[in-house]
């Protein structure tokens, strides 16, 4: 990034300031940010190459030091994402995640040699396990092909880093044997993955401390952890590994990810802050930036966010007991380890209603960090105007969830995808739930009918008889953006469309409404070619 960022009272340079592999002073830690790959791997997340886009953007504007955009050999949409990221996102270096396999490294090469700091990431599994179940290969196989790989990678670029996947379920001896090998081919970066979240603090340092010890030219190199959340152990783990030496950290936005998920970036960055007088740790991350980035990173993924969760859930800042509030109004320190403002919450500033006009209504946007235009504006416009008729006042939280929808709805839209018109439903308890929705799609415009086991049902079953697809409700989960009962309903959404299982959002002022806006979100995503199978073979 090329701006500073003051934290704890120490100007901190952000991503570009610290070139990947070289040495980097001994307080600052290495923000990597795997969102965009493992983060994406979660079921149900299928992102367009634009809304890629603006989360790398967003990503470099909170100064991580690495984006990982994707995974090139997965798929023609993982390349077209990784290639668009690294020629039009500065800032941050951009990584391509590859296998082993030679047409890999080649193909992760090719998505990213146009970045401005290109960065490949070459894995291969090392467990026994692994080794005997999944690849079919002998140790001595395993190293040739790191050796092999590496050298590869290093050829193309100078910043070339590798992972052990599962390498805190390998032996000792051959941990050290592989990392060797990727460090005498040419590996800058060496990661040390937990990859399905077995390890304990104390063991995983002290598998750390051994190869580091073990490894000739140990010194030369950045180390890094990439720790998986199934025993609710990968921040706890990724700040152990910190303080016993390693300086790269690899994280996710909101802890998305396989499984249980990643370690949460938010929840890193603000422990070293918060403890930095006693650990002395910094980043080149501008926290201010996270709640936004959070709040972008739920609504094109699909994935709420827990009102429970560390630093950016909704109930993080939020006090109830009589106690704890009056503590808070005497000095909020008592009960706050944080300030809500060093993390972006400021509270809600903008407050809109049907009387606002269409420059106010920018400005508003623009003051939440987002820009649109277009065709995307006029929707979003003529989307605020139909809520402020409903709702009395709009606030940051409602615009930001209404803007984010439209602009990602829209973002990768194809002559093949489906536009909500309207929707009327009915039903009651001695009644049969029935909904009628009408779609449209260029010049033309259908209306069915639906019914369902409830009004929700019924809206998501006419949908998709009158998009002419096969698709089914698979998880939904409702939230309020904002307190009161005039509240905007955020509805999250996982639906099978076509044998493809997405994520999606829809929000409105009516839960229903919301629902059916989710559940076309999520069929457009596979009519518009922006769902893709990937591969799940990887750290």
């Amino acid at each position: 990034m090329s701006s500073s960022i003051e934290q704890t009272g120490t100007d901190v340079p952000a991503g570009t300031d610290v070139p990947a592999g070289t040495d980097v002073a001994a307080d600052r830690v290495v923000v990597f940010d795997t969102t965009l790959r493992d983060g994406e791997q979660a079921p149900g997340i299928a992102l367009a190459v634009a809304e890629k886009i603006e989360i790398a953007e967003q990503l470099a504007r909170l100064g991580v030091d690495v984006i990982e955009a994707g995974f090139p050999a997965a798929s023609p949409g993982d390349f077209e994402g990784v290639q668009a990221i690294a020629q039009g996102v500065k800032g941050s270096a951009i990584a391509a995640l590859c296998r082993t396999r030679a047409e890999d490294v080649d193909r992760a090469w090719e998505a990213i040699k146009d970045a401005q700091h290109p960065r490949i990431h070459t894995f291969i599994s090392t467990s026994p396990i692994h080794r005997d179940k999944k690849l079919r290969m002998t140790r001595e196989q395993v190293l040739a092909e790191t050796a092999r790989a590496v050298a590869q990678a290093a050829a193309y670029t100078d910043d070339v880093e590798f992972s052990a996947e599962d390498a805190t379920r390998t032996e000792l001896d051959f941990l050290v044997d592989v990392f060797t090998a990727a460090v005498e081919n040419g590996a800058t970066t060496i990661n040390v993955p937990d990859t399905v979240g077995f390890a304990m603090p104390r063991e995983f340092v002290e598998i750390l401390d051994a190869v580091r010890a073990r490894v000739p030219g140990a010194d030369r190199v950045m180390w890094s952890v990439h720790c998986h959340n199934d025993l609710g152990l990968a921040t706890a783990n990724s700040l152990a590994a910190i303080r016993a030496g390693v300086r790269q950290v690899e994280v996710c936005v909101n802890g998305i990810g396989e499984r249980a998920g990643n370690t949460a970036l938010e929840e890193i960055v603000m422990a070293l802050r918060t403890h930095a007088p006693t650990l002395g740790f910094t980043t080149g991350v501008n926290t201010r930036e996270i709640a936004r980035t959070s709040r972008l990173v739920s609504m094109l993924s699909g994935y709420s966010v827990q009102p429970n969760k560390a630093v950016v859930g909704g109930n993080a800042f939020s006090h109830e007991s009589g106690i704890h509030q009056h503590g808070v109004l005497m000095e909020r320190t008592t009960y706050e380890i944080m300030n809500p403002e060093d993390v972006g919450l400021a509270g809600n500033r903008i407050v809109l209603g049907k009387h606002s006009g269409r420059h106010a209504f920018v400005d508003a946007l623009r003051t939440l960090g987002m820009t649109l235009d277009g065709p995307a504006l006029d929707r979003t416009f003529a989307r605020f105007k139909d809520l402020a008729d409903r709702k009395v006042s709009l606030t940051d939280g409602d615009l930001f969830a209404l803007a984010t929808e439209e602009s990602g709805s829209s973002s990768s839209a194809t002559g093949e995808t489906w536009s909500f018109q309207w929707l009327a439903v009915a039903g009651g308890t001695d009644t049969a739930p029935r909904a009628t929705v009408r779609l449209g799609r260029g010049e033309e415009s259908v209306e069915a009918d639906g019914t369902g086991d409830g009004m929700i049902d019924a809206a998501c079953n006419a949908v998709a008889k009158a998009a002419g697809v096969d698709a089914n409700l698979i998880a939904f989960q409702v939230a309020a953006v904002t307190p009161g009962s005039d509240a905007v309903g955020d509805v999250s959404v996982q639906v099978e469309v076509a044998g493809q299982r997405v994520s999606a959002r829809g929000v409105s002022t009516d839960v229903v409404e919301a629902s059916a806006r989710a559940f076309l979100n999520a069929v457009n995503k596979v009519l518009g070619g922006t769902a893709v199978a990937r591969r799940t073979d990887k750290p």
